[in-house]
């Protein structure tokens, strides 16, 4: 007998978030951890370990990072290239200039995930800029807790999901009951 009840595909189809840094109140850290969690997947029902059903998620405004205590002139990124005495050391200030907010996001979520062959399939699904523009604003699902994406009437519109077709017109009605 199949332990699988209804459509699987809807539940490991990836949807887009939206994490604005510049708004945010809550601390570099923080943002990142979540983050995290939405790239592995685990806000999901259907979360495996060892499987990559984890979303996309935009972040924007990585310029203005909140950061707490002295961490952005005392937190040091070290790198070396194998030979004697060419250990490498930038501060997190320094590499906010150099490089931008976008790396320095990028390499803390980096550190969160697992270190296993999906940390880099997971953290390609993270797209950091340090502005608030982007060019995902059609893929957004999720915009402030509202849904931002255009609903498409179900007539003349064949997809692989028709269960995501039956939702898409619920959610056009605008006083149809959710069940």
């Amino acid at each position: 007998m199949s332990t699988n009840i209804g459509r699987t595909s809807l539940a490991y189809s990836r949807s887009w978030h939206l994490v604005d840094m510049g708004h945010d109140q809550r601390s570099f850290g923080r943002i990142a951890t979540s983050i995290a969690t939405t790239l592995m997947g685990k806000h999901k029902p259907t979360y495996d370990p060892s499987t990559d059903c984890g979303d996309y998620v935009v972040a924007v405004g990585c310029a203005y990072l909140k950061t707490t205590g002295d961490k952005r002139m005392k937190k040091k990124y070290y790198s070396h290239s194998t030979r004697p005495g060419h250990l490498q050391e930038i501060t997190m200030d320094r590499m906010i200039r150099k490089f931008g907010g976008a790396e320095v996001l990028r390499r803390a979520v980096s550190g969160m995930l697992p270190k296993n062959r999906l940390r880099d399939v997971r953290l390609a699904r993270l797209r950091a800029f340090e502005g608030f523009g982007h060019p995902y604003k059609e893929n957004l699902v999720r915009l402030g807790g509202k849904h931002h994406m255009k609903p498409r009437s179900a007539a003349g519109y064949l997809s692989k999901t028709p269960v995501q077709d039956a939702i898409e017109v619920e959610v056009s009605k605008p006083g149809a009951p959710v069940s």
